[in-house]
């Protein structure tokens, strides 16, 4: 997920950690890119790539496995390769204690503690308000 997840390696550590406090404290991980391999078909390969990019609520409610917006803890199985900067990251963490974040637009993620502050980096890098 984590490989999925991080565009770029300075924010490995931190998605990572993201993830692993969203465990401890037994909160869903709501992870876009296992609901995109969840929804993932020939058909939508063909039409978006293997990645379809803008989930709808529809994609969100999905029923897969994989969905991690639906069921709790890890998938299944993986959803991609990692390679040994995501593993990296996963085995050690950046010591945080975000649990959310929510993507820019420019391949990097405005990281937050509380669903408050979540929210708002919502409204300003996703809803343009």
């Amino acid at each position: 997920i984590v490989e999925r997840e991080a565009a770029k390696k300075e924010e490995r550590g931190v998605i990572a950690s993201v993830y692993l406090n969203r465990l401890d404290d037994e909160i869903g991980l709501a992870a876009d890119p296992t609901v995109q391999f969840g929804i993932a078909t020939p058909e939508s390969v063909e039409k978006y790539g293997w990645w379809k990019q803008e989930l709808t609520v529809t994609d969100l409610r999905n029923r897969s496995p994989y969905n991690t917006y639906v069921h709790e803890g890890l998938p299944p199985g993986p959803i991609a390769s990692p390679g040994l900067d995501a593993i990296v990251a996963t085995v050690r963490p950046e010591r945080t204690d975000f649990l959310y974040f929510v993507a820019k637009g420019d391949g990097t993620h405005a990281f937050a503690r509380t669903l408050a502050e979540h929210n708002r980096n919502v409204a300003t890098y996703q809803l343009g308000q």
